[in-house]
C-alpha cells in the first residue's frame, strides 16, 4: 500500500499540469530531443524504456532504470544521418551509495550542417548553420523491491540561422521489475516543459511531450529478450492522410481501394507499437544481436508502389575487454538509413575494482 501511495504522489503534479494536447507531424519544436541516443536503441527500433542493466545511455529515455552497475560507466555515441546530419549522445553515471540514488548527465546534440542563404531572387549571399544542443541530468532510485523511481531535468538550446530558442524540460518514470518471472515494465513521461525565449517573439512553441507505456520479458529457456512500447498514450489519433497523395496502384494499373474504418482503427493502433527484440549471448552477455520495428516510421516513410524496409531496425553488440562496442542501423526509405555506433565503458574496470 505504501507503494501505491508513493507512486501516485510522485506522478499526481505532473498530471495536474499536462494540459498540452498531444500532436506529431511537426507541430513540436525540439524534435531531436525523440532521436535514438544509442546505437542500441537504434537496433531496438528506437524506443525502448524497460530493460534495467549496466547500460546508462538508457536513462535518457527512462531515468528508473537507473541503478547502482552504472556506476562510472562512461559512453559516447554518434549517428550518421542522411544529407550529412549529425547527432551524438556523451552520458556518464555515478552511483551515490550514502543515499542510494544513482544520477547520470548526458549532453545530446545535433548538427544540421551549412547551407546556401540566398536573397529574395535565388542569389547566393552568404551561408548559415544551424544546430541544437540539450543537457540532461537526472537521477533514479529504488524505492522497493519492485519499484523503481526516476526523473531527468533538461536544458536546451537552438540555433537556427539567424533566430535561437532555449527550452526547460523535464521526464518522470516508474519502473516494476518482477525478478522471479524475468518481467519489468514501465511508465514514462517524456518532454514536459516549455520554452524559456522563443524564436519569434510572442510565439511559443510546445515541447514533444509524449507519455510512454512498456512491458519486456525475457524468456526462461532461451536466452531472448522480448520487448513493446507503446508510445503517444496522451493522443489517439497519431495518422496523417496527406491530401496531396495519389492513390496507390496495383498490379495491372489498378487502384488500391480506400481503406474501411475497421482498417484505419487498427493501422492507427500498431502505429503507437514499437516491437523489439535482443538475443545475450555468451556466459555474460558479451555479444548481443537486436532487431526491432516501428510500425509508425514504416507508415510515414515508405513510398507508394515501392518496397523498402522503412521501420526495420538490427544491429549488434560485443564487448571486447574493457570496452563494449554496439552498432545500429535503421531503415529509414530507399534514398538511405541511420547507421549509429556507440562505445561505453566502466572507469572502475580501468582502477582495479
Amino acid at each position: 500500500m505504501r507503494t501505491s501511495t508513493r507512486l501516485l504522489l510522485f506522478f499526481l503534479p505532473m498530471l495536474c499540469v499536462l494540459s498540452l494536447h498531444g500532436q506529431i507531424g511537426g507541430l513540436y519544436t525540439y524534435e531531436f530531443l525523440n532521436l535514438s541516443n544509442s546505437a542500441r536503441q537504434t537496433a531496438l527500433g528506437g524506443t525502448l524504456i524497460t530493460v534495467q542493466d549496466d547500460d546508462a545511455n538508457l536513462a535518457l529515455g527512462n531515468p528508473a532504470v537507473l541503478n547502482h552497475s552504472m556506476h562510472q560507466q562512461l559512453s559516447f555515441s554518434h549517428s550518421f544521418m542522411v544529407a550529412g546530419i549529425n547527432h551524438g549522445y556523451a552520458s556518464y553515471a555515478h552511483y551515490f551509495e550514502p543515499k542510494q540514488i544513482t544520477g547520470h548527465l548526458g549532453v545530446q546534440y545535433i548538427h544540421y550542417g551549412t547551407f546556401d542563404e540566398t536573397n529574395e531572387l535565388g542569389e547566393r549571399i552568404g551561408s548559415f548553420q544551424a544546430s541544437e544542443y540539450a543537457i540532461t541530468a537526472g537521477a533514479g532510485r529504488q524505492v522497493s523491491e519492485r519499484l523503481a523511481l526516476g526523473a531527468n531535468f533538461r536544458a536546451i538550446t537552438s540555433q537556427l540561422a539567424g533566430y535561437s530558442s532555449i527550452g526547460l524540460g523535464l521526464d518522470a518514470a516508474a519502473l516494476y521489475a518482477d525478478t522471479a518471472r524475468n518481467l519489468t515494465g514501465a511508465l514514462v513521461f517524456r518532454n514536459m516543459g516549455r520554452q524559456i525565449t522563443y524564436y519569434a517573439e510572442g510565439n511559443p512553441e510546445p515541447l514533444p511531450f509524449e507519455i510512454q507505456l512498456g512491458i519486456s520479458k525475457r524468456l526462461r529457456y532461451l536466452p531472448f529478450r522480448l520487448s513493446v512500447t507503446y508510445r503517444y498514450l496522451n493522443r489517439w489519433n497519431i495518422r496523417y492522410d496527406d491530401p496531396n497523395a495519389e492513390p496507390s496502384l496495383l498490379f495491372f494499373g489498378e487502384e488500391q481501394p480506400e481503406e474501411s474504418r475497421s482498417s484505419i482503427w487498427i493501422d492507427n493502433l500498431f502505429r503507437h507499437f514499437v516491437f523489439s527484440g535482443e538475443f545475450l549471448l555468451g556466459p555474460r552477455e558479451n555479444l548481443r544481436l537486436r532487431a526491432g520495428y516501428s510500425h509508425l516510421m514504416r507508415r510515414e516513410l515508405a513510398l507508394d508502389n515501392f518496397g523498402s524496409l522503412a521501420g526495420f531496425s538490427f544491429g549488434l553488440g560485443v564487448k571486447i575487454s574493457r570496452f563494449r562496442i554496439e552498432y545500429g542501423h535503421q531503415a529509414y526509405h530507399l534514398a538511405g538509413g541511420l547507421n549509429h555506433l556507440s562505445i561505453s565503458t566502466n572507469i572502475r574496470e580501468f582502477k582495479g575494482g
